[in-house]
């Protein structure tokens, strides 16, 4: 009789995200990993003392994953602020339950608004919206963060609410978010 195939950790981390992803990150357990990778639910124990240690390792990798959904810009001449912002709204609407995992699960409490734009895994983003802008870390920070919750917002009520995505609107709402962050940070550094 042949081994049986041995479940790495990745590989769970891998099922689990796809648990997230389908039923939200809530649903993640031993059972919901273990029916995904086709095996008992020991391989996932073994590898995870807890189901909170399996949660954070998937929460970092749907972050990964968000962070370069949010960077694979349609229209990068439009600028790139304005892409990394609908696109945050546009994850909200194909990723609804990973959406919710990330900004609105206790993975997120406890983090400040400086510490998450401080993150490692926000840098590529900054760094983009400098290059498009121009101006300190500091002040592409403080845009970023207005135009962050202007569109979280949206994104918020999208993903939980099933609001209908028109996209005409809501870019000309952002390209004005834009501007007024980009106006009120220059207007400071006068």
């Amino acid at each position: 009789m042949p081994p049986k195939p041995k479940i790495t950790k990745n590989m769970v981390i891998d099922a689990a995200f796809e648990v997230a992803r389908e039923a939200g990150g809530e649903n993640i357990n031993a059972r919901t990993v273990a029916k995904k990778l086709n095996c008992s639910t020991q391989p996932v124990m073994y590898h995870f003392a807890t189901i909170e240690e399996l949660k954070k390792a998937v929460y970092a990798k749907a972050d990964c994953y968000h962070s370069e959904y949010l960077m694979n810009i349609k229209d990068p001449q439009k600028g790139a602020m304005l892409g990394i912002g609908l696109n945050y709204i546009r994850f909200a609407i194909e990723e609804p339950h990973l959406f919710r995992f990330l900004f609105q699960s206790n993975f997120f409490t406890g983090t400040t608004l400086p510490e998450m734009i401080d993150a490692e895994e926000l840098t590529p983003v900054i760094l983009a919206m400098q290059g498009a802008i121009g101006g300190s870390i500091e002040q592409v920070k403080e845009i970023f963060l207005m135009v962050f919750l202007f569109a979280h917002g949206y994104a918020s009520i999208i993903a939980n609410n099933s609001l209908f995505y028109d996209e005409e609107p809501i870019k000309s709402h952002m390209e004005r978010a834009y501007r007024s962050a980009v106006l009120a940070v220059q207007e400071e550094t006068k």
